[in-house]
């Protein structure tokens, strides 16, 4: 069943539409935002700093009827846009995500508007800085590459051959390389990984251990089960039932 777009909003986006056309008032170009995005996945912290300065330098849109609200608002969509950034540059999803949430949660204490302003530029710094750490890890691009892939697909039939052509080598050679540097198989990297992420759904919604099994496309409860206890020590009811336990 399609939802249906409320009247009031039809009317205030037309109402917001024409406000902007009387004011003269236009968002950042796309193809600058395009620019920044690139700047920020290529590390590129000079030329970042300046794209979104340019940006900054025209007005910024309004987002609440508050200025220091609007402000708020604003920063935490370019906190947004700088977390894709860099996940595709090759920071760990994980690791972006967290950053993000440690700054809107500083952004939302603030109340000083110039303090916010300047902490846009911090924050991109900030984040390039993550990203040039990332690059300093052991593993080279390319398996940073199929890393970055295995954790944006993780609840997708993941195959060799797919997580090779984004990661832009041949299936075999990934396979040593990964093991090489990793130190385990993909499809032992990718059942850990798929364990690691399936205890949020155990901590944290109602879901079945069969439903979450079949999440994260283990073949049957039991082989998840099975990996599960390999992995942490306990069975994934263990696992829920302990921590369940643990906050009553």
């Amino acid at each position: 069943m399609k939802s249906k777009i409320k009247p009031s909003m039809k009317e205030k986006f037309q109402q917001n539409r024409m406000k902007n056309l009387e004011s003269e008032y236009f968002h950042p170009s796309f193809l600058m935002e395009q620019r920044l995005l690139d700047a920020i996945q290529n590390g590129n912290r000079t030329k970042s700093l300046n794209i979104l300065g340019s940006i900054n330098r025209d007005q910024r849109p309004k987002l609440a009827d508050q200025p220091l609200r609007s402000l708020k608002n604003s920063l935490i969509c370019s906190c947004t846009l700088f977390t894709r950034a860099i996940i595709q540059g090759g920071v760990q999803p994980e690791k972006a995500f967290t950053l993000s949430d440690t700054y809107i949660l500083e952004i939302e204490r603030m109340d000083d508007y110039q303090e916010l302003e300047q902490l846009e530029y911090s924050m991109l710094d900030h984040f390039i800085q993550v990203l040039k750490d990332e690059e300093k890890l052991p593993y080279s691009k390319t398996v940073n590459r199929a890393i970055t892939y295995i954790h944006d697909h993780i609840l997708q039939d993941l195959k060799l051959g797919v997580i090779a052509k984004q990661s832009f080598v041949s299936s075999s050679y990934l396979s040593h390389l990964f093991r090489k540097e990793v130190g385990v198989s993909i499809v032992q990297y990718i059942n850990q990984k798929r364990i690691e992420e399936s205890k949020y759904f155990l901590l944290h919604t109602t879901s079945s251990i069969s439903e979450i099994s079949s999440l994260f496309r283990f073949c049957n409860q039991s082989y998840y089960t099975s990996l599960f206890k390999k992995y942490t020590g306990i069975t994934p009811k263990e696992f829920r039932e302990k921590h369940i336990n643990n906050k009553q």
